[in-house]
């Protein structure tokens, strides 16, 4: 994945050869936690949605890479030890583990997730390609109206998919993503609500996307 500070993009990925990656409520709610240590510190979260086998992310990116400190063992330095560690590496820690623990919990081993997670930026100036995610519960994005941006319609793809894939029949039963949070029906912290407003992405359509089952 190529990230560019000051950018937004769509983060996804999907369970190996479409397998579940979430198996309970405590799943959900540990994978949150996760994207909250290992996300935040590095971009703004405009959007989420986690579903049985994939999930959805639109992020701003503050910052490509930060300065981690080094494990020295317990030994005592006179100088820190220090060096940079990258959105990448945080988002490859963050599934790792992950999956470590369901792997534990399910009595499994092996890849949990598909090898590489897919981020397509939705406002770089080389121009953008609509999203495909290919999955049994996955969708392909259409954009119908050309006077919404990409950034908007990816906003409200992320939210509709759980609908999409007929797992709810309304957006706000899904207690997975943050369209509760975006629409005040929850106070969840993991989204940057004033970056919403400024980006002007509460604008809500359900004509914006169609699905398509594979």
């Amino acid at each position: 994945m190529h990230f560019e500070n000051n950018h937004l993009y769509h983060i996804f990925n999907q369970g190996n050869n479409h397998q579940r990656i979430f198996f309970s409520d405590e799943n959900y709610l540990f994978f949150i936690e996760k994207m909250r240590v290992h996300l935040l510190p590095y971009c703004d979260i405009l959007a989420w949605c986690l579903l049985p086998n994939h999930f959805h992310l639109m992020t701003k990116v503050n910052q490509v890479e930060l300065p981690v400190a080094t494990d020295t063992h317990g030994v005592t330095l006179s100088h820190p030890v220090s060096r940079n560690r990258t959105l990448n590496d945080s988002i490859a820690i963050m599934l790792r583990s992950y999956t470590r623990a369901i792997n534990k919990q399910e009595q499994r081993s092996g890849a949990l997730f598909r090898e590489s997670t897919k981020a397509e930026c939705l406002d770089c100036s080389k121009g953008i390609t609509p999203s495909f995610y290919n999955s049994r519960m996955g969708t392909q994005i259409h954009i119908h109206n050309p006077e919404k941006s990409y950034p908007q319609v990816c906003f409200n793809y992320i939210h509709q998919n759980p609908v999409k894939a007929h797992l709810v029949n309304r957006d706000e039963n899904w207690p997975w993503s943050s369209y509760r949070d975006v629409t005040g029906l929850r106070n969840g912290t993991l989204i940057n609500r004033e970056l919403i407003k400024e980006l002007d992405l509460l604008t809500y359509s359900s004509d914006d996307s169609k699905s398509s089952d594979e």
